[in-house]
């Protein structure tokens, strides 16, 4: 399962909130391997010491062996009545258990506005709704369990009163000898608990069925990107990278087009721009590139290859990502950047956090490489963490380089810090940009500008100003703010 997750799409791990994800990996998970394990383990062993039981009964008596055997079809008619209780209960006990999962990723993410804003009563109050929701259904599913045993009991103190009574008179009219009839009993009550387990063995299954019918679907999931393993390999000759008739919408809203019939050339080895407002599709756009996602319609090409008939293990081979929102392992700083290449020598890490100028903050701390970084990157700053991100793609030293607002939301100094780590990075290679600040883009070769999913006009920063009035009215804002 946890190989599916991995594997899948990130347009279907987006989808659902990460607790509903875990809630599948701990809740349904230990659920069908109870019923793996315990309840097949106990289905053969109970079955094969009941058959035993069965045929010495017959051995003993036929007649009465008949009248025990109606106790099996009304045990597996409860016990199926109960399975089928099971299975809904349990159903609801594993959308609670999400919900809480939901919750305390929340809870913990959003620690610090909870403390800003004074919302601490009304969290205990949450909490405890989400805590005695999981709880009630757990009571329900305890309930089900203890409903089999009086149930059986009083099934089978039926079954021995209608058998001591026809015994009785089968030993009366000496069709039945005692002594075969106290063998028949012992193995009657020996029988019973076979019988007990194996109706409980069904609520069991019911439990382990209904949370195969939720993982079933994340195991056997088809992905749209594909990896096409047995494609041919990814060329990089120039790194021309081109967008034709391109439209894009998500599979979870299939009415709303992000991207509209875009059309855009970028050259290789050169640096390319793209401006907009926010939800303009920037981002959507830039993860064409590395089949993030793939087109609704329309054709990515890198030197001339669509991009869809290569192998995409070469493809993503060939491109690096510097996010604005950077995510880190909680890890060390050394194994954080040496994530983008798992075979690179300590000599290109430290060559790598140099060149992307984390050096100079890595040296201060006291465990310096080997310091451990908290969740996602909680013990270091904002542009530090920016830097392990840029010491990752000098690292991997991929010809294509996808920039989204790289020096978003830093002050002055950091930024221009990142900005000539960014200079270097991008030499010689082929960059798409992604920026709100229009000052770390005004020498590109090119810039689209983007209005809602469309691109509007392109040219360089002088051509833009004439003929752009999209681009002019946010550079005067600009200059202005500064």
């Amino acid at each position: 399962m946890l190989s599916s997750f991995i594997k899948a799409d990130t347009e279907y791990i987006e989808n659902k909130h990460t607790g509903k994800y875990i809630s599948n990996l701990n809740f349904d998970v230990n659920q069908i391997t109870m019923m793996l394990s315990t309840s097949f383990l106990n289905f053969f062993k109970d079955g094969l010491t009941l058959i035993g039981l069965l045929c010495v009964m017959f051995f003993q008596n036929w007649r009465l062996s008949l009248i025990a055997i109606i106790m099996i079809p009304l045990a597996s008619f409860t016990a199926k009545k109960l399975g089928k209780r099971m299975s809904k209960v349990v159903t609801e006990a594993q959308e609670k258990s999400g919900d809480l999962n939901k919750y305390l990723i929340d809870l913990f993410k959003n620690h610090k506005i909870i403390k800003i804003f004074q919302r601490e009563k009304f969290e205990e109050e949450r909490s405890e709704k989400f805590v005695n929701d999981l709880k009630n259904k757990s009571i329900k599913i305890a309930t089900v369990f203890i409903r089999a045993t009086p149930i059986m009991e009083l099934l089978t103190g039926i079954m021995i009163a209608i058998l001591i009574f026809y015994s009785g008179k089968l030993i009366m009219s000496n069709q039945l000898n005692i002594n075969n009839f106290f063998s028949f009993l012992a193995a009657m009550m020996l029988a019973y608990q076979p019988v007990k387990s194996l109706s409980i063995i069904n609520v069991g299954v019911g439990q382990g069925l209904s949370a195969a019918k939720r993982i079933l679907p994340i195991v056997d999931i088809k992905n749209l990107v594909l990896e096409n393993n047995d494609k041919k390999e990814f060329s990089l000759l120039h790194g021309d990278i081109e967008l034709a008739n391109i439209n894009f919408n998500y599979s979870s809203n299939l009415e709303n087009n992000v991207l509209k019939d875009i059309n855009i050339k970028i050259n290789g080895k050169k640096m390319t721009a793209l401006v907009g407002q926010s939800g303009s599709g920037k981002s959507t756009l830039l993860s064409l590139v590395p089949r993030i996602y793939d087109p609704s319609s329309g054709v990515v090409k890198i030197d001339g290859q669509n991009i869809r008939d290569v192998n995409l293990f070469s493809l993503r081979k060939e491109i690096s990502i510097v996010d604005q929102n950077v995510t880190l392992f909680d890890d060390t700083i050394f194994n954080n950047i040496k994530y983008a290449k798992p075979d690179a020598d300590d000599v290109d890490v430290y060559e790598a956090a140099k060149l992307s100028m984390c050096s100079e903050f890595i040296e201060k701390l006291e465990n310096k490489y080997q310091t451990m970084i908290g969740e996602n990157g909680t013990r270091l700053s904002g542009g530090e963490k920016q830097r392990l991100s840029i010491a990752r793609a000098f690292l991997k030293d991929s010809k294509i380089i996808l920039l989204d607002e790289a020096t978003s939301s830093l002050d002055s100094e950091t930024e221009e810090k990142i900005q000539k780590a960014l200079d270097k990075l991008t030499l010689n290679k082929t960059t798409v940009v992604i920026a709100h600040r229009l000052s770390t883009i005004l020498n590109s070769d090119k810039i689209y500008v983007m209005d809602k999913g469309r691109v509007m006009n392109s040219g360089n920063h002088e051509e833009l100003l004439t003929k752009s009035e999209t681009y002019k009215n946010y550079y005067n804002k600009q200059i202005n703010k500064s």
